[in-house]
C-alpha cells in the first residue's frame, strides 16, 4: 500500500504581513501533480490545515477546491486531522457527509476512536486519526482526572488506538504533536508555555507508520529499539514559514507499506512559487548581486555587513530585491551591542523577556514558584488567543 503524508499547510498564513495564499495554491497544484503521477491509495493530512481557528475565506476556498479535485478527479481517499491551529468544530463541519465522498475528517476528540480501514492485496491497513487536543479536553472526554500534561494524555489515547487494531494487522497512526528529540523551527506555535508539551517517542511504538504534524522540518524520529522498529515521521510544512527554514526542502512523504508492515519513505519536493532565502553582504555587494539574480523575487532576509551607518537600506534593496521582508545589521548582534546581551534577542520567549525585566526591576531572579505561576498565566493567555 502507498499513501502520501503531508501536514502543516497553514492556509491563510501571513509571512511578515505578506499573504501566502497564491504561494500555497501553487504548492497544492504541485501536490495534485504528485498525486496524479503516484496514484497513492490515500492522502493523509496530519493537522494544521489552516493557520488560525477562523481562517480567511480564500483559505477555505483553496482547501475546498483541492479536496474536490482529489476526490472527484483522482478518486483518492483523504484522511485529515485537526492541528493546534485548527478549530476542531469548523474543520469537522460536514464530516459525516464528506466521509461518503472519501474525505475522512477527525476534528474533535471523541470518546470512541473511528479508524479508517483501507485494503490492498495483502489485507487491511487501519488508519487511526488522533486530532490535536489540550490535555484538559482529553481528561474530560475520557473521564480520567489523573491525565496531566501532553505525554500522559497522548499515552492514554494511544492505548485506546492500539486496541482498535486486530493482532497482526498493519496500522498507521496520524497525530499532531511535539515528539521529544525532534528539531523545531521558528514558525511553530508552542503547544504549551508553562510546561513541557513534548511526547516521549517510545509512546508511539507498535504502529507500522506514525504520520506526524506540528513540526515544520521534515524529519524522522527514531524509536529507542533502533532504526527497524517502526517509522515515526514528520512530513514537514507545505512551505517555508520562517527564515530559519531557509535550508529545508519542503514537500510530501510517499510511504510504501509491505505485507509485513515494514515501510519505505520517499521525499518528494514541491517547487515553491517563491523560495525563502538568506542574504549576507554589504549593501553595495547586495545591490550589485541583485541586478543579475534570477531569483530576485524570492522572499528574503538580508543581513548587512556594513560597519558604518547606511542610508535607507530597505528601500534601496527593494529596488533590486522587491520581496526583502526583513533586514538585519550584523554589527548590532555583537556582544555588548544589545544592552550587554549576545545572540538573537528576537528568539527569546515571552517568559524569558519577562524574567529579564523582573530581574532588572527587582534586582534578583525569579523563584521557581514565580516562574511556575508566570507559566500558568501565559498558558491561559495562549489558550484564549487560540480560541479567538
Amino acid at each position: 500500500m502507498r499513501f502520501i503524508h503531508t501536514s502543516d499547510w497553514h492556509l491563510g498564513r501571513l509571512f511578515h504581513e505578506v499573504s501566502l495564499v497564491e504561494d500555497q495554491a501553487h504548492a497544492l497544484d504541485a501536490m495534485r501533480s504528485v498525486l496524479r503521477d503516484a496514484r497513492p491509495d490515500a492522502l493523509i493530512i496530519a493537522g494544521d490545515v489552516y493557520d488560525r481557528a477562523v481562517p480567511p475565506p480564500e483559505a477555505v476556498e483553496l482547501f475546498d477546491d483541492f479536496l474536490s479535485a482529489v476526490t472527484s478527479e483522482l478518486a483518492i481517499p483523504v484522511i485529515v486531522i485537526a492541528g493546534n491551529h485548527d478549530s476542531p468544530e469548523r474543520l469537522g463541519f460536514g464530516a459525516r457527509l464528506l466521509s461518503r465522498a472519501g474525505v475522512h475528517i477527525a476534528g474533535k476528540v471523541l470518546g470512541q476512536l473511528s479508524p479508517v480501514v483501507l485494503e490492498d492485496a495483502h489485507g487491511r491497513v487501519h488508519v487511526l486519526p488522533l486530532p490535536y487536543a489540550e490535555p484538559a479536553v482529553v481528561r474530560e472526554v475520557l473521564s480520567r482526572s489523573e491525565l496531566v500534561g501532553h505525554d500522559a494524555s497522548m499515552r492514554a489515547r494511544l492505548e485506546a488506538a492500539r486496541a482498535q487494531v486486530p493482532l497482526g494487522e498493519r496500522s498507521v497512526l496520524v497525530a499532531h504533536a511535539f515528539v521529544a528529540g525532534a528539531e523545531a523551527s521558528d514558525s511553530e506555535r508552542p503547544l504549551t508555555v508553562g510546561g513541557s508539551g513534548a511526547i516521549d517517542v517510545a509512546a508511539m511504538d507498535g504502529f507500522s507508520y506514525v504520520a506526524l504534524g506540528h513540526l515544520h522540518r521534515p524529519q524522522r524520529v527514531h524509536l529507542p529499539q533502533g532504526p527497524g522498529a517502526g517509522h515515526v515521521n514528520y512530513s514537514g510544512s507545505l512551505l517555508k514559514y520562517s527564515f530559519s527554514e531557509a535550508p529545508h526542502t519542503k514537500g510530501v512523504a510517499l510511504v510504501t507499506l509491505d505485507a509485513a508492515g515494514a515501510c519505505t519513505v520517499e521525499s518528494i519536493a514541491l517547487p515553491p512559487r517563491r523560495d525563502v532565502r538568506l542574504l549576507r553582504g554589504t549593501l553595495a555587494e547586495l545591490l550589485v548581486a541583485g541586478r543579475d539574480d534570477a531569483r530576485r523575487d524570492d522572499y528574503l532576509h538580508a543581513t548587512l555587513l556594513d560597519e558604518i551607518a547606511v542610508l535607507d537600506p530597505m528601500s534601496r534593496l527593494r529596488e533590486v530585491y522587491p520581496n526583502v521582508l526583513a533586514l538585519d545589521r550584523a554589527v548590532l548582534h555583537r556582544a555588548g551591542a544589545l544592552g550587554g546581551a549576545s545572540g538573537d534577542h528576537r528568539k527569546l520567549t515571552t517568559g524569558d523577556l519577562f524574567a529579564s525585566f523582573f530581574a532588572d526591576v527587582v534586582g534578583e531572579s525569579m523563584s521557581e514558584a514565580q516562574r511556575a505561576y508566570l507559566g500558568e498565566v501565559l498558558d491561559a493567555e495562549a489558550q484564549k488567543e487560540r480560541a479567538s
